[in-house]
């Protein structure tokens, strides 16, 4: 049985819309079954950029909460966001349950592979799996004992890179399985690839085409379809054994558009066995 981690949290995003993560995060809480629900408190004021990072302190007062929570939960911890940087301690929680034998399936539009120094906007979100490998302003930084190595780091759906992202892609051995090639075979073969036998699986709602859900920040063309998503997320935890997932990015623009999207995430959070 999966505990479900609410964080609304919002001071990591760079879209325009990052306002209304609190939003899509509490139109999936209300659908989810309240004793298995544990949330994060979010401070309301996004706070000064400090060490290249937006809303720094507002960030590491959650990253710090929400790693306490973690640390009291003994079940697989399924974090529902709020923006993606939220799985910098999720992904530490569960590379905690199994030391180095852990893959980390990343399935988001972007890398999010950038450092304080190569981001072009200082959003956490932007920076959050290179923060997750070792690399990133102090504070919000994965601690040695916690660091997925990026060889067993697997790339699915994305399709925006910034320079820095695709040279560290390219120089650590990152797998990409890129959009029109997403599919249950390929994605386990990406990960088997990887030596491990655990899996950490992150969700960004913005891996998937725009067509298929509205309630996306940071949109880009050519995405997955919801189908090959969720059919992916089951093969892998079919194969794998599953040891934390998150699912991120849900930025609504209304309630009755936020209705019109809950279908799609519940088949996501179904594939999570959650």
């Amino acid at each position: 049985m999966a505990t479900f981690i609410v964080v609304p949290q919002w001071q990591g995003s760079g879209s325009p819309r990052r306002r209304q993560l609190s939003d899509g995060a509490a139109a999936i809480r209300a659908r989810l079954p309240a004793g298995r629900v544990r949330e994060v408190e979010v401070p309301a004021d996004d706070g000064e950029a400090e060490a290249g990072v937006q809303g720094y302190r507002a960030l590491r007062q959650i990253c710090e909460a929400q790693a306490a929570l973690l640390a009291d939960t003994d079940e697989v911890a399924i974090t529902i966001g709020g923006d993606c940087g939220v799985e910098l301690p999720a992904i530490g929680h569960a590379a905690r349950r199994v030391g180095g034998d852990l893959a980390v399936v990343w399935l988001d539009a972007h890398g999010d592979l950038n450092t304080p120094a190569s981001s072009p906007s200082g959003a956490m979100h932007g920076m959050v799996l290179r923060a997750a490998l070792g690399e990133g302003a102090a504070g919000l930084v994965a601690e040695p004992a916690v660091r997925p190595r990026p060889e067993r780091v697997v790339l699915g759906g994305t399709r925006a890179f910034d320079p820095a992202e695709r040279a560290f892609v390219d120089a650590r051995g990152v797998r990409v399985v890129a959009p029109g090639e997403l599919g249950p075979a390929a994605l386990v073969a990406a990960v088997e690839a990887t030596g491990a036998s655990s899996v950490f699986v992150h969700v960004d709602l913005d891996v998937l085409d725009p067509v298929e859900l509205r309630g996306i920040g940071c949109p880009e063309p050519g995405g997955v379809s919801a189908a090959a998503l969720i059919a992916s997320i089951a093969a892998v935890r079919a194969r794998f054994q599953l040891v934390g997932a998150g699912l991120t990015e849900f930025t609504p623009w209304s309630v009755d558009s936020a209705d019109e999207d809950l279908p799609t995430i519940r088949g996501i959070l179904g594939a999570f066995g959650g």
